[in-house]
């Protein structure tokens, strides 16, 4: 995780946060070690000290964290309870990583533009930089296109796949700047 995160990270929160290691491409292996943890967190109190400001970006977090975890199904209960662009956005993730792109692509089609599109732009260039051809267009593109970084991860999803690497290292990323957009907006002084 971002050990420069601006804001405040929760202790229940940031005990949850793994600072090591890109989540896979698929759904991945449920980390059972912290399930109970996962668990056990509720809107109104995995966010202490802090006070929820909006429980729309806070549930959008708690998603956020159950599929850090590879708890796909868990996720994907929250994302689509919460009716916003991005609840839609963590719904696509989940459903990329289930995987099932189409669906993913559908999900996307209800973000429209997100803020963190752009920061996610810049990083995804930044990580491509001397990619296979395949990923060039990432370094190239002027706007974030999350239907062709859908396409190049359901080319990459083998794990022999030239790019599978940089997927999951941009997954990451992305999982990193939506989380930290999401936990900025769901507590006060965020």
């Amino acid at each position: 995780m971002n050990p420069d995160r601006s804001g405040p990270c929760p202790p229940l929160i940031a005990a949850l946060l793994r600072p090591d290691g890109e989540p896979p491409l698929g759904p991945g292996t449920p980390d059972k070690d912290a399930y109970a943890q996962l668990q056990a967190l509720q809107v109104e109190t995995a966010f202490a000290p802090h006070t929820v400001r909006d429980p729309d970006m806070a549930r959008c977090c708690l998603a956020g964290l159950w599929l850090l975890h590879n708890y796909l199904d868990e996720s994907h209960k929250i994302s689509q309870e919460v009716e916003t662009p991005t609840g839609s956005y963590w719904h696509g993730l989940m459903h990329r990583r289930e995987p099932d792109f189409a669906n993913s692509k559908y999900w996307f089609r209800r973000v429209g533009r997100h803020p963190v599109f752009e920061p996610l732009r810049v990083e995804a260039a930044r990580l491509a930089a001397g990619a296979p051809d395949a990923a060039a267009f990432l370094t190239r593109q002027s706007d974030w296109d999350p239907y062709a970084f859908v396409d190049l991860c359901e080319a990459s999803f083998d794990e022999a796949a030239p790019c599978h690497e940089l997927c999951r290292r941009v997954q990451r990323a992305e999982w990193e700047l939506l989380f930290d957009w999401c936990l900025a907006r769901a507590v006060e002084g965020g």
